[in-house]
This record gives C-alpha cells, structure tokens and sequence, in this order.
C-alpha cells in the first residue's frame, strides 16, 4: 500500500491542481507557463551568487585549510570526546550542502557506514543548514545587502544544531 501510495501521490498531486484550478476558473496553462518564466529569471539572477559560493567552497577545501585546522584542534576536540574527522564536516556545512556531503562521502568511505564516526556525522548532516549559501543566494538574488541579524541566528543556529547532534550520537551511538 506505501509503495502503491508514493508512486502515485506526484500525479495525484498534479491532477488535483489541475482539477482545482479549472473549478476555480484559473487559466491553469497561462499561470502555469508564467510561473515558469519566474522561475527562470530567478535562476538567472541566483547563478552569479551560486558561482561565486562555489568557488569559495572550492577554494577552502583545496588549500588545505580545513585539514590544517582539524590537526591544530585534534588536541581539543579529543579532549571532549570528539572525533576530528567530524570538524571539516562542521566547518564546511554552513557553507555549501554538496560539500558537506562530499566530506560526508569521505568519511563514510574511511569509516564505514556502520562505525559510530559515519552516524554521528550523519546527524550532524541533517541538523544545520547551509547558512552562508542561503545568505548569499537567496539574499544575494533578491538584492539584499543587509543581513542584520540573519548571520548571527543562522551561525547559532548551526552550532546548537552541531552540538545536539553531538550529544545525541554520543548517547545513541558510543
């Protein structure tokens, strides 16, 4: 039954819109093609944000940096308990997803998918978000400059996400 339900809920879905739509009186096509022409001016403006978040992300990795600063804080992070294959994950989440899960791929390739490093960071994965991405796209493609406070929340955000992810695996997990 679930697997009958999610094959056939998208055009379902569709059909109900387009059931709905023509009850209401709605030129479906006509709004249909124009949100579709927004869509595309929108992606248009967001690519120069998106090359430019890409590059950097790009660059980050391929200095070293992130390596480096996993050696320097090996000592610490093994002090409480933390692994310090975990920090280029943390580092790199709140900058780009597909990195992350690039860094993620790594580990679970190192590691194995059953070993306590890999789920641990896979919780961590999945409690952040990329908040330098949305800042710079997202913002970025509808012309705001002044992100207030949106950095501050996105970053404490991010760290409380990291950091329950942590103690739950630990709990969880070792």
């Amino acid at each position: 039954m679930i697997s009958f339900i999610s094959v056939a809920f998208i055009p379902l879905l569709i059909c109900f819109f387009l059931i709905y739509g023509t009850c209401k009186r709605v030129p479906v096509y006509e709004t249909f093609t124009q949100g579709a022409k927004e869509g595309f001016e929108i992606s248009v403006r967001i690519i120069p944000y998106l090359v430019a978040m890409m590059v950097a992300v790009g660059m980050f990795r391929a200095s070293g940096a992130i390596d480096l600063l996993a050696k320097w804080a090996n000592p610490f992070l093994t002090w409480l308990g933390i692994p310090a294959d975990l920090l280029p994950l943390a580092i790199v989440r709140s900058l780009s997803g597909s990195g992350a899960r690039g860094i993620f791929a790594e580990i679970a390739a190192t590691h194995g998918a059953d070993n306590p490093i890999t789920k641990t960071a896979a919780v961590m994965l999945g409690s952040s978000e990329t908040t330098f991405y949305v800042l710079s796209v997202y913002f970025g493609s509808v012309g705001i400059t002044k992100f207030r406070h949106a950095v501050s929340a996105g970053i404490i955000a991010d760290l409380a996400g990291i950091i329950i992810a942590l103690i739950v695996s630990k709990i969880a997990f070792y």
